[in-house]
């Protein structure tokens, strides 16, 4: 398949959904019982409005999502305050977000159980009242951050991260901040592309005690300076996951291939894609994390709405189900809800 030229959203990572569209293609849900709890998703209302209702009605169309985690989309900052502290704003968000689902008035599904928010590590040990104050506006639910690391010479890739720095994992106030992490039991969720992964496996080489989540299969790349050359980019994308996978600290989110970031042009066809054919692409990616990491430390995740913008909710579940169907009923179990529940601590009610 041909890699996408579309500058797609604003980050250029992505398209933005279209409705209309994902409506052309439905199917039936596979597995309907099986219980999901979906890890990472974002919720905001900027260009694309993708709020509660939005998320709900996404959960509505089939899946068993019986929980999810929201992850840091600089979304519902506050607008004043010391610079530090206003990421303690998204956090207070999703938190009334969890409040509202779990009025019941938004399906059965509890949105919003587990936080993972953003806080400055570049603050150095200053960074530890914030993640304090972040604690606390969780009520419970706040697990983490996530500070995206993600950086790449070609502006094709980089997109919206053209001008963060490089080497960031590596910096010596950034470690000083992320230390912060472990004493108060946050974890830190690390989204880059697939050349980092070395920086970010001597990161949690160096902090062994601090759970890291590798987000969306670590970044493979398939636009820009790598495309055109998927055998050869998948061939060094492996051989990182492996070498990650050894961190038994480290944890992996098999997601996130449904942006454009990975070279896929299903965004442009007529008719949105299979979940078929979703599955046939991604089935390498996929299981290859699952054989380094092991299905106990691997989960699905939707990463919704970016996703979206390839594929709808039922595509997107029934895709991942294709891809897991040979595995042991308690290696699914593990991947569709238990890795999640285990490493965000959610507390669900049965």
């Amino acid at each position: 398949m041909a890699a996408s030229g579309l500058p797609a959203n604003t980050s250029g990572l992505f398209v933005e959904p279209r409705e209309d569209w994902l409506a052309l293609h439905q199917e039936e849900i596979i597995d309907p019982a099986r219980p999901i709890v979906d890890p990472h998703h974002h919720l905001w209302n900027r260009g694309h409005r993708y709020l509660i209702e939005e998320m709900a009605d996404d959960i509505a169309t089939g899946h068993n999502i019986i929980a999810t985690v929201y992850v840091d989309c600089r979304s519902m900052y506050r607008a004043d305050g010391p610079e530090a502290f206003r990421p303690v704003g998204e956090v207070e968000f999703a938190n009334g977000v969890a409040a509202m689902s779990a009025s019941g008035g938004y399906g059965k599904a509890a949105i919003c159980a587990g936080i993972v928010s953003h806080v400055n590590l570049l603050l150095g040990d200053a960074a530890k009242p914030v993640l304090e104050a972040e604690i606390a506006a969780g009520n419970g639910r706040f697990r983490g951050i996530r500070h995206s690391s993600a950086w790449d010479q070609d502006p094709v890739v980089a997109g919206m991260y053209a001008n963060r720095p490089k080497g960031l994992l590596q910096d010596p106030t950034f470690r000083k901040g992320f230390a912060c992490l472990a004493p108060l039991g946050l974890g830190f969720d690390a989204w880059l592309f697939h050349p980092q992964i070395g920086e970010l496996t001597e990161l949690a080489r160096a902090f062994p005690d601090t759970r890291i989540v590798l987000d969306h299969c670590g970044g493979p790349a398939g636009v820009g300076r790598f495309a055109g050359r998927r055998e050869e980019v998948f061939a060094e994308w492996r051989a990182s996951i492996r070498e990650i996978a050894k961190c038994e600290n480290v944890v992996v989110k098999l997601g996130g291939l449904a942006m454009c970031l990975l070279g896929y042009d299903f965004h442009l066809r007529e008719r949105p894609p299979s979940s078929e054919e979703l599955a046939a692409a991604w089935k390498p990616y996929v299981e290859t994390c699952i054989e380094a990491f092991g299905p106990g430390r691997a989960m699905f995740e939707s990463n919704f709405p970016p996703d979206k913008g390839q594929c709808s909710y039922q595509v997107i579940f029934n895709a991942f189900k294709r891809i897991a169907a040979p595995l042991s009923e308690a290696e699914k179990t593990a991947l569709f809800s238990q890795t999640a529940t285990d490493v965000y601590r959610l507390e669900l009610s049965s």
